[in-house]
């Protein structure tokens, strides 16, 4: 024990590495239906571990907190950006609203309760469960010219507060949203979302966008079909199977079927469908058959981001029935994804730049809907590092700039200028996708080793003064944190039942949403046996990350 903990004292970075890989085992352990989160683990983890005396240098604090921030903005930038042109502005305000209530509460019981700035700072980022607070505020508190004894023991009590108030702000978010909100409004969550699904044609569109592709090979002996083009024949079975080759005679050469093609007599056709369809109609063809040559034809699984502007605004109904006819004849829509939040599929649905639509069929109809529609955003390993990393020069810069007003320094900090720049970066990037490529699991990288390689930094250099600031705070923090939950939730119902009239499922998704409590999403989900709360979530928590970044300069100035 003793070299263990002399080699840690000397290695800090085993530390680090240790600290983040308890944090990510424990903070993935299901007890039953409840986790402690990744973030939450981590900290304790640090907390634990930095009892050896374990120090760590604040740069490398601020590098892995600047690149979470700027991968958040880059990830949610898109929709936030998009949410505030368009007829999302009703649920901008009602986050900012919603954060707003969050921290004025927290400003309110800080005074009240005699806390500085960055024990309460720590109290809103766990009561609101928003990591983002806790690193704008320790990075302003660096910044803020404190004494080193005076900063060391400030910076010692945020993750205090943070660990005390965070459990409940992510289990009693997501018990009241998903079980009391319905109950005290008086709505049947399930109901209501299958009403709204039905209203906005919330249904499959069509066989084609949703089910499992598949292709058969089958020989043409019904006579009912023999002679008709391939056109009538897609139309009689609904086009939810299409035809893609036929070879006319066994063993003879194969040709790429048109709509006017016309099937002839114990013709071999590859057949293509959802599993289903193709259960239920092969058989009106003919027998199957063995016909390796006939179904060996390229497929791709394609993300497609949606950049054409004349395609902004349609509803995905139309843009199936547009592109998913003649032009991409037999490709599926498997998925449909906005800022990384996959999103229902309804018919109503409105595309909006930056969109990604999940495509699969033959390759050469991929490519024609690909071309007509947007990007192409096949997998690449590399990702666009200089795009990121000036990226997060300049907002730093920008955030970094000071100005004076009645001799008070004045600034955003280097910490709102990453995420700013991420929001611009990741708008960019939606809209002219020819660079600046970060590939999903980069982002993933970014936003989670960042986050908790920066949270493990804390809770290594906050260890040996935890034990006493929760003996002192403990009891008094808890009760604090609840209200921080709670408040803006309640806020957030009557707003958005009386005054905003949203849908209920929608309103609640954006609650969740404005608080970034991911935890009360999947309860919502699962009470509601619907995707509908996710309309609602997406633009919430984008609005949230930037706001509640920009709100935590007050609640650290203010004291």
């Amino acid at each position: 024990m003793h070299y263990f903990v002399d080699t840690l004292q000397k290695y800090p970075e085993i530390a680090l590495f240790l600290t983040i890989g308890i944090g990510f085992w424990i903070g993935n352990l299901k007890m039953g239906k409840f986790n402690l989160g990744v973030v939450t683990s981590t900290l304790l983890a640090g907390l634990l571990v930095g009892q050896v005396g374990v120090k760590l240098p604040g740069v490398l604090q601020s590098t892995f907190f600047a690149m979470f921030l700027f991968s958040v903005g880059y990830s949610v930038g898109p929709q936030f950006i998009r949410a505030l042109k368009s007829d999302g502005l009703a649920q901008v305000i009602f986050s900012i609203i919603i954060c707003l209530s969050g921290a004025a509460t927290a400003i309110l019981l800080g005074k009240a309760l005699g806390y500085n700035g960055a024990l309460t700072a720590g109290l809103l980022s766990g009561g609101y469960t928003n990591s983002t607070v806790l690193g704008v505020a320790t990075d302003l508190m660096n910044q803020s010219g404190l004494p080193p004894a005076e900063l060391a023991a400030a910076l010692a009590l945020m993750p205090v507060a943070y660990a005390v108030t965070y459990p409940f702000g992510t289990i009693g978010s997501a018990y009241m949203l998903a079980a009391i909100a319905p109950k005290i409004l008086g709505f049947d969550l399930v109901k209501v979302c299958q009403e709204y699904e039905a209203a906005h044609g919330g249904k499959k569109v069509g066989t084609t966008a949703y089910r499992e592709y598949s292709a058969r090979a089958v020989r043409l002996t019904s006579e009912a079909l023999i002679g008709k083009s391939v056109a009538e024949v897609e139309e009689l079975f609904r086009h939810e199977i299409f035809i893609r080759r036929m070879r006319t005679v066994e063993g003879g050469s194969i040709i790429d079927c048109q709509r006017d093609t016309i099937l002839t007599e114990n013709a071999i056709l590859a057949v293509s469908g959802g599993l289903s369809a193709l259960l239920a109609y092969t058989r009106e063809f003919g027998p199957e058959l063995k016909d390796v040559p006939l179904l060996d034809f390229s497929t791709e699984l394609l993300d497609l981001v949606v950049t054409n502007k004349a395609y902004a605004g349609r509803t995905l109904g139309e843009l199936i029935h547009t592109l998913f006819g003649e032009p991409g004849r037999g490709v599926f829509l498997t998925k449909f994804t906005r800022s990384d939040v996959a999103m229902p599929m309804n018919l109503e649905t409105r595309i909006q730049r930056g969109d990604v639509l999940t495509i699969l069929g033959a390759k050469a109809d991929v490519a024609t809907i690909a071309k007509e529609l947007g990007y192409a955003d096949r997998p690449v390993e590399g990702s666009d590092m200089a795009f990121m990393a000036f990226g997060i020069v300049a907002g730093s810069l920008i955030g970094a700039f000071t100005i004076h007003i009645g001799g008070i320094p004045l600034s955003l900090g280097t910490a709102v200028g990453a995420i700013v720049a991420g929001i611009i970066c990741g708008y960019l990037r939606s809209t002219m996708r020819t660079f600046g490529h970060i590939p999903g699991p980069a982002i993933w990288v970014f936003n989670n080793v960042g986050l908790n390689g920066f949270i493990a930094c804390i809770g290594l250099n906050a260890a040996l003064g935890f034990v006493g600031g929760i003996q002192h705070y403990g009891v008094t923090l808890f009760l604090a944190g609840t209200l921080i939950t709670l408040v803006p939730i309640i806020v957030g119902l009557i707003l958005g039942h009386f005054v905003f009239k949203f849908h209920p499922g929608i309103m609640l998704g954006a609650v969740a949403g404005s608080r970034s409590t991911t935890a009360a999403l999947g309860a919502l989900q699962e009470a509601a046996k619907s995707n509908v709360p996710v309309v609602g979530y997406a633009t919430g928590y984008a609005t949230s990350r930037l706001v509640m970044a920009l709100l935590t300069i007050p609640v650290v100035k203010f004291f």
